[in-house]
C-alpha cells in the first residue's frame, strides 16, 4: 500500500525515503514486541515530547522528512507576511512603447504631461524616475511613481480621468505610443528608494522573473547581496509586484558608464557573500533580462 506514495515523494526528499519508512517499521515493531512481553514501561517524564510512544516519535520523523517541521513550516510564515507588508508606499512600474521616430516628440508631451501630475493634480504622487532605454528593449520609455498607499494610487487614477488637461495631453502621448504596460509594486524594506538625485550617468534596470514560492527565499539572500553591492555602488531601488506581471523582481543601479559598471561588478566578488547570493538566486529564476536606460530632462533621478 505505501509503494505508489514512497515513489511519488522520493524525489523531493533529501533523505532517502525508503529508510525513513524502514526506520518507522523497525520502531514500531520493536515497540510491538515490548509490549507482547509484558515489561514493565518506564515512567515518562513530564515533557510532552517524552510522552509520546515510539511509533509516534516514528512517524513524527518521516512526517518532518517528507513535509518539513511545524517550527519551520511557522517561521516561515510568519516572515513571508513580513515581506509582503513592506512600508506605506506603492510604486507602478509603467513601460512604454515609442513609435520608431516619435521619441523626441514622446519625451517633449511627457516633459509637459508628469511634471503637471506632480505639481498640480495629486500631491499623494512622486516620479521616482522616467528614462529612455538606450540598450535593450529599444523604442522604449520606463516610468517609476510613488503613491502614498492605494488611496493615493487609486485618487489619481480619479483624477487623471476627469481632469482637462491630463485628458489633452494623454491623447497626445497615446498617439505616439505601440503599446503600455503597467506593474504594481512594493519596495523591499532592505533596499528603499532612493530619494530625488543627479548623478549623471546610466541606469540599469534588472528585472527577474521568479519561481512561484520563492519570493521570500529571494529576500532572504539579496539581504545579504545588497550589503556586499554597498561597498562599491548605491542601490537605487528594489521592488516585487503585486498587480500585473506577479512573480516579478525589480533592481535599479546607477553608474558613471558602463567601464565603471564592469568594474564594479567584477569587483563584488571578493566581498563575502556575493558569491552566496548569487549561487543560492539563480536556481530561483525563471527569466531575466536587463536595460540600460538614460534619464528624461524631467526625471527626479537623473
Amino acid at each position: 500500500m505505501l509503494r505508489p506514495f514512497t515513489t511519488k515523494l522520493a524525489a523531493t526528499s533529501r533523505v532517502p525515503l525508503r529508510q525513513a519508512i524502514a526506520f518507522q517499521r523497525q520502531v514500531h515493531s520493536s515497540a510491538t514486541r515490548l509490549q507482547s512481553n509484558d515489561e514493565t514501561p518506564v515512567s515518562p517524564p513530564a515533557s510532552e515530547e517524552a510522552k509520546k510512544t515510539l511509533p509516534q516519535k516514528a512517524s513524527h520523523i518521516v512526517r518532518s522528512i517528507l513535509h518539513g517541521s511545524e517550527q519551520v513550516k511557522q517561521e516561515t510564515k510568519y516572515t513571508l507576511s513580513k515581506v509582503l507588508a513592506r512600508g506605506k508606499y506603492v510604486h507602478e512600474l509603467a513601460t512604454h512603447s515609442v513609435k520608431p521616430g516619435c521619441m523626441e516628440e514622446y519625451k517633449a508631451v511627457a516633459g509637459e504631461l508628469y511634471p503637471l501630475i506632480v505639481r498640480n493634480l495629486s500631491p499623494g504622487v512622486k516620479l521616482v524616475g522616467s528614462w529612455e532605454t538606450d540598450i535593450g528593449e529599444l523604442d522604449t520609455a520606463v516610468h517609476i511613481w510613488e503613491y502614498k498607499g492605494y488611496p493615493a494610487l487609486s485618487a489619481a487614477y480619479s483624477t487623471y480621468r476627469s481632469d482637462p488637461e491630463y485628458q489633452r495631453l494623454h491623447r497626445k502621448m497615446l498617439s505616439l505610443l505601440q503599446s503600455r504596460k503597467s506593474q504594481i509594486m512594493l519596495e523591499f524594506q532592505f533596499w528603499p528608494t532612493h530619494p530625488p538625485a543627479s548623478k549623471g550617468g546610466l541606469y540599469e534596470l534588472r528585472s527577474y522573473m521568479l519561481k512561484s514560492g520563492t519570493l521570500l527565499e529571494w529576500e532572504q539572500n539579496w539581504r545579504i547581496g545588497v550589503e556586499c553591492r554597498k561597498h562599491h555602488e548605491v542601490p537605487m531601488g528594489a521592488w516585487f509586484s503585486q498587480l500585473g506581471d506577479l512573480n516579478q523582481v525589480h533592481h535599479l543601479w546607477q553608474y558613471p558608464d558602463l567601464q565603471v559598471r564592469k568594474e564594479v561588478r567584477e569587483s563584488a566578488w571578493s566581498e563575502n557573500g556575493w558569491p552566496e547570493t548569487v549561487l543560492n538566486t539563480v536556481p530561483l529564476i525563471q527569466k531575466m533580462s536587463s536595460r540600460i536606460m538614460l534619464p528624461m530632462s524631467f526625471s527626479s533621478l537623473k
